[in-house]
């Protein structure tokens, strides 16, 4: 059988800053109908940046509160895509606005759907090198520390579950993967 999911109605339920969200009413492969809440989101763009500090490399990384949780989070930078922006142009939007770094070194690590069950939210992947610090400039409303780790520290935040965020791990994967 082939897999598909027909939107038949749908109506926009709430229309925000960041999201809208949507409730649909489909026709499933075998036939029979069901209904869909989609969060639609513009998407964003994550960035697993490096620099050498005394021969070592270190990750960059910031910590900042996430109201939704109720809770500061270790996580890679990271930042949602502005309607129309190229992914790559975001990538070095945010590296600068969240870290006060540009990098002279890209590499793209690709994307990845953060829950496609209920949210259109796509994020893409880079991986940054040959940093040089030109000043941080964090968005209005945004309160971020920075921090720098190697990647065993990294790697050993993410198994003991001090990092939960999913970005950040999914962009570490990625990023030992294309090492």
């Amino acid at each position: 059988m082939e897999l598909f999911e027909k939107k038949l109605e749908g109506e926009i339920v709430f229309d925000g800053k960041v999201m809208t969200v949507h409730r649909d009413k489909i026709e499933l492969s075998n036939g029979d109908t069901s209904f869909r809440e989609v969060v639609e989101h513009s998407g964003g763009v994550v960035i697993l940046a490096s620099c050498l500090e005394n021969n070592v490399e270190k990750i960059l990384m910031v910590k900042q509160y996430r109201y939704p949780i109720q809770q500061a989070l270790l996580e890679l930078p990271a930042g949602k895509l502005e309607k129309g922006e190229d992914p790559f142009g975001a990538a070095k939007r945010e590296l600068v606005e969240e870290t006060g770094f540009e990098a002279d070194d890209w590499q793209n690590l690709g994307f990845i759907h953060t829950s496609a069950g209920y949210s259109s939210e796509k994020l893409y992947l880079y991986k940054a090198k040959n940093l040089r610090f030109v000043g941080e400039r964090p968005d209005d409303g945004e309160i971020l520390k920075n921090c720098k780790y190697s990647k065993d520290e990294v790697i050993n935040m993410i198994t003991s579950g001090e990092i939960t965020d999913a970005k950040t791990i999914c962009a570490m994967m990625k990023g030992l993967i294309n090492d």
